[in-house]
């Protein structure tokens, strides 16, 4: 079937680019992947950029549709709530669902990667080029232009399909054409990761949960991996006074820690060194349109709409885009020139809901989650959840334990909190009108 299909360059052989690659080839697709780096299985892993991913019904929904779901899982480590360290005093638990049984799962992108890009490698008709840097693109002749050790190479293809991340050299060549328009929002904010290696061979943190210290206008959070070490991430401000900017020395640093994080500090051997050497990481939404052009260029994933990590629904999010693009193939009869389109039309909406919702659950994560007022509303939201199963149900479960569209999940939400809304003044205007014949009587 192959054979009878012209190829199809998929640019980037990241997480979404090989799950990308996988339906194509189920598809019948002959697949090109090109990546600009080295195979990632045999490489170093760069410093500081594990990124360790919060992998939850959307991207599991994805996986099992081409049977890499059980694989996956295997090194999972489910998180089924949060624990909020405060300056002071204990962690608190805080359960993502009602139930308290449902988890988002933590897993090294590294391996998730890997296993989808030998899922892809081992399908028939998809070939991959490693070190393959894409400097040139003709959107109307599908011609691409890459530098590679040997110098550069041309290659052509009836579609090309951008799925190289928020730096996205296609997005970049359809910019330079003057056929896309793009916009760039940077939070102030950068990450750097640090690490809580075992101890005596153990967790030295419960591994049940996702662990944030958050701290007002900073945070750190902490995520367990299958070696029993936590990956953390420091998302501080870039500029100003307690920012990255603003510890050099490791005095400094071992100061600035023991007052912050006091609980941290025994556990981190390497505290100052990864500190002074792993990297800051930008933070930032990227909107672009179209997302197409003539049906014969196409972006998805982070490449058409990276958001902040916040909500742990990037990969998800770009997991899904490849499902629904997969949709719109079955739906247009293959036609890319249909696809396309009603991709970008059924995508973008979504992508747009759930970018505003990762940047609002920033502050709520770094600002609210310690508050006392955040934990009431948090008890009162599980309560009625128990009270009318599957009528009012979180944000955040229907964000991460549903396929549930995210412009449909931000619509439910806003007349949940409207029901509840109306409910509570009711019972308000109730009570005041009791208290009121109450004193009538009384005269």
């Amino acid at each position: 079937m192959t054979a009878e299909r012209e190829e199809i360059a998929v640019v980037g052989a990241g997480l979404a680019g090989c799950l990308l690659a996988c339906f194509l080839a189920r598809r019948g697709y002959p697949v090109a992947l090109y990546e600009r780096r080295p195979d990632p299985r045999t490489g170093r892993v760069e410093r500081g950029r594990s990124i360790n991913l919060a992998l939850s019904e959307r991207g599991l929904d994805a996986l099992r549709r081409i049977g890499l779901d059980q694989q996956v899982m295997t090194d999972a480590l489910p998180m089924r709530g949060r624990m909020i360290h405060p300056v002071e005093g204990e962690p608190q638990f805080q359960s993502y669902s009602v139930s308290g049984d449902r988890a988002i799962n933590s897993i090294s992108r590294g391996a998730l990667n890997n296993a989808l890009l030998t899922a892809a490698a081992a399908l028939p008709g998809v070939r991959i080029a490693f070190d393959h840097r894409l400097v040139g693109l003709d959107p109307t002749s599908g011609e691409m232009t890459f530098e590679t050790p040997q110098g550069k190479v041309s290659e052509t293809a009836s579609v090309v399909l951008g799925a190289d991340g928020a730096g996205s050299a296609v997005r970049g060549q359809l910019l330079a054409y003057g056929v896309l328009t793009e916009s760039l929002d940077f939070l102030d904010y950068g990450y750097k990761e640090l690490t809580i290696p075992p101890i005596g061979g153990e967790f030295a943190l419960d591994p049940g949960a996702l662990h944030i210290w958050p701290r007002g206008t900073s945070m750190m959070i902490a995520l367990p991996n299958p070696d029993r070490s936590f990956t953390c991430t420091l998302f501080w401000p870039t500029h100003g006074t307690e920012s990255f900017a603003s510890l050099g020395s490791p005095a400094a640093i071992e100061r600035h820690f023991t007052t912050h994080y006091p609980d941290l500090v025994p556990l981190a051997p390497n505290l100052v060194d990864d500190y002074q050497h792993n990297p800051v990481g930008v933070l930032g939404t990227v909107r672009c349109t179209p997302w197409q052009v003539e049906g014969k260029v196409g972006l998805l994933g982070d490449a058409a709409h990276a958001i902040v990590p916040f909500y742990g629904q990037g990969a998800n999010c770009a997991f899904e885009d490849v499902v629904e693009l997969d949709r719109c193939l079955d739906e247009c009869d293959d036609h890319w020139a249909s696809a396309l389109p009603l991709f970008q039309h059924r995508r973008q909406a979504n992508a747009e809901a759930i970018a505003r919702m990762a940047l609002t659950n920033f502050v709520e994560m770094r600002d609210k989650v310690a508050s006392p007022v955040f934990q009431t509303r948090k008890r009162i939201e599980h309560a009625l959840e128990r009270a009318l199963p599957g009528r009012y149900v979180s944000q955040y479960e229907l964000v991460s334990f549903s396929t549930t569209p995210y412009a449909d999940v931000r619509r439910r939400v806003r007349r949940q909190y409207a029901a509840v809304g109306a409910v509570a003044a009711g019972a308000l205007a109730l009570l005041a009108a009791g208290i009121g014949a109450a004193l009538g009587r009384r005269r």
